[in-house]
């Protein structure tokens, strides 16, 4: 039996993008959403990632066009209050809809958890 990691994050999703075409995964991007935050890798030879709190999360768009609805893809904006990157597109995933739900989900859980709310987020330039 496996021990399981108190101290390091759950891991509760992973997705990859993957080619419009087929929904093929012959992308090197990445992404992984804990318990805590939303984390995407890319590259092969030069290799970047990144991650959003998930606290930080203050809107999540979903849209599909008419290629991704025919291979099973979609794709899944989201709108935060981090400071590298305000706006992530995750574009053509598997799963895309259980994906943000999950997202969404998560990221209620931990705006519970650090005890913030979103009026809190709206307008504030302060480092958490």
């Amino acid at each position: 039996m496996a021990e399981k990691n108190i101290e390091g994050p759950n891991i509760i999703a992973e997705e990859r993008k993957r080619l419009i075409f087929f929904g093929l995964p012959w992308t090197f991007t990445k992404y992984t959403l804990t318990n805590k935050k939303l984390i995407y890798a890319k590259g092969l030879l030069k290799s970047t990632e990144n991650e959003i709190l998930l606290y930080r999360i203050a809107d999540i768009t979903y849209t599909r066009t008419l290629p991704q609805k025919l291979f099973g893809l979609g794709t899944i904006t989201i709108y935060s209050h981090d400071k590298t990157n305000s706006t992530l597109e995750i574009k053509n995933i598997r799963n895309s809809r259980e994906f943000r739900e999950k997202i969404s989900d998560a990221s209620e859980k931990d705006r519970l958890r650090m005890k913030v709310y979103q009026s809190e987020l709206i307008g504030s330039d302060a480092d958490y």
